[in-house]
């Protein structure tokens, strides 16, 4: 029998969803891989981010679902939200979790290699106090909270502290206005929590389309958070009482039991050695590689949040399926693809915000004549709950192929619908066919196909 080089195929470093997805894709192909892992397997996802969060939004839900529930007929004493029974829970469901990402990856016949990775040389690594070898290696570190530059950081927190934060914080504020401020400051604010929202742009939501960036907006301020744009914090301190005091230039200070800092994530190179061998990064620290997903040396390979582009996880997902796919074989399928274009993405804020293709800035930028529908309306359950909550639908059209460049929902469901319509999008479904599609009623989804009022029809310049 041939001896090998190396004492694996492949060394994946880092257990997160990107990871573990190569390690196991990897060996049912039949190579020797070993996955690298300081931590609790799951990364960022199962450990600190979209679980715990969602199953957090669950709690915050049902709190406004009692309240809608009386205008329904039900009675019932009132209810008393158990900050601790949530945590435990949480805690609970995280660690079965856990449990079944080495389940799964025993079962692919994946070596788990407990310890932090660092790599010493060209296919060579020290993981904890073994050194191993292997023919690639995959980074797949994902990324971690970034504090802000600034005065009195230390005193706040990041999302990582929040889920097991003792006391419950009655004040809390946060600073930043992306996927993670938007998200904790509905979740807490439904969990009986008063939310001071603070963001030094014009509008949350960096990236999304201008419509639902101003609608979100909206909302939150229905839902009783003090959302503060263009907000200029100049320092965290904590008064006599104890109480933390956001400074800000301009402004009178926000006092909270708790600062959240959700100033956004960078990738997680440090520690790894790629300084030392020479591995090419980009300005934020995240290695670079090409479409192939290869860096600078032709044997380090990089998924996911460490590479510095869309930092979800199914984005880390498919990376990894696309790269088994390229560099060990399909199984006798086709191989899967990694194109960064028409990936839907969801914000878990209250109404819910969802988005797949281009937003109408970015298809007028793109796009001789852009079409656009646009619907707002009162979803029917709050016809009787008598809540002020509103849903939006928006749709981006191609005037010249009528092609469906882009779909923009805040709504309850929202998530769930623009799943469906992501699919559509990549088949390059049309305003026509979307016209020609039976709704299904009473729902939120048939607002989008059943559009009719066309909002505007101008070429390159926004409406």
């Amino acid at each position: 029998m041939a001896s090998h080089p190396h004492d694996y195929d492949l060394l994946v470093i880092g257990g997160g969803s990107g990871g573990v997805r190569a390690a196991r894709l990897a060996a049912r192909r039949g190579c020797r891989v070993a996955l690298a892992e300081g931590a609790r397997l799951g990364g960022t996802c199962v450990n600190a981010g979209c679980i715990p969060k969602k199953l957090y939004t669950y709690a915050a839900h049902h709190g406004q679902a009692f309240d809608e529930a009386r205008a329904f007929g039900w009675r019932f004493e009132a209810p008393v939200f158990d900050w601790a029974a949530l945590r435990a829970q949480r805690a609970t469901e995280v660690g079965r979790l856990n449990q079944v990402y080495g389940q799964l990856l025993q079962e692919a016949g994946v070596t788990l290699l407990p310890g932090w990775a660092r790599l010493t040389g060209p296919h060579a690594a020290q993981v904890g106090h073994a050194a191993v070898t292997a023919e690639r290696v995959l980074v797949a570190t994902g990324g971690a909270p970034r504090l802000p530059a600034l005065p009195g950081a230390e005193l706040g927190i990041t999302s990582n502290q929040l889920f097991d934060l003792e006391p419950f914080p009655r004040r809390l504020a946060i600073v930043g206005g992306g996927y993670i401020g938007c998200e904790f400051a509905s979740i807490f604010t439904g969990l009986g929590a008063q939310v001071s929202l603070l963001h030094r742009g014009e509008r949350l939501l960096e990236g999304f389309d201008d419509d639902l960036r101003a609608f979100v907006a909206q909302e939150l301020l229905k839902k009783g958070v003090d959302l503060r744009l263009q907000a200029r914090v100049s320092r965290l301190e904590r008064d006599a009482g104890g109480a933390l005091l956001l400074q800000q230039a301009g402004a009178d200070p926000v006092a909270a039991d708790a600062v959240l800092l959700a100033t956004g994530r960078a990738p997680s190179t440090r520690g790894l050695g790629l300084e030392a061998l020479g591995v090419a990064l980009d300005e934020r620290g995240a290695i670079a590689v090409n479409e192939r997903f290869e860096s600078s040396l032709p044997w380090l390979l990089a998924i996911g949040d460490v590479t510095g582009r869309r930092a979800l996880t199914p984005v880390a997902l498919m990376q990894a399926a696309a790269l088994v796919d390229r560099l060990y074989g399909c199984d006798g399928r086709p191989p899967r693809e990694w194109q960064d274009e028409e990936v839907p993405s969801a914000v878990f804020c209250d109404p819910p915000a969802a988005s797949v293709g281009l937003t109408e800035a970015q298809a007028r930028g793109r796009y001789p004549k852009v079409r656009i529908w646009r619907s707002e309306f009162r979803p029917l359950r709050h016809a009787v709950s008598g809540s002020p909550e509103r849903a939006l639908m928006k749709l981006v059209v191609d005037g010249t192929t009528d092609r469906v460049l882009g779909v923009h929902i805040v709504a309850p469901e929202a998530p769930e619908v623009i799943q469906g319509f992501a699919a559509a999008l990549k088949a390059g479904v049309t305003k026509a066919q979307l016209d020609n599609t039976v709704a299904v009623h009473p729902s939120i989804a048939e607002e989008l196909v059943l559009m009719r009022d066309e909002v505007c029809k101008g070429g390159s310049s926004v409406a």
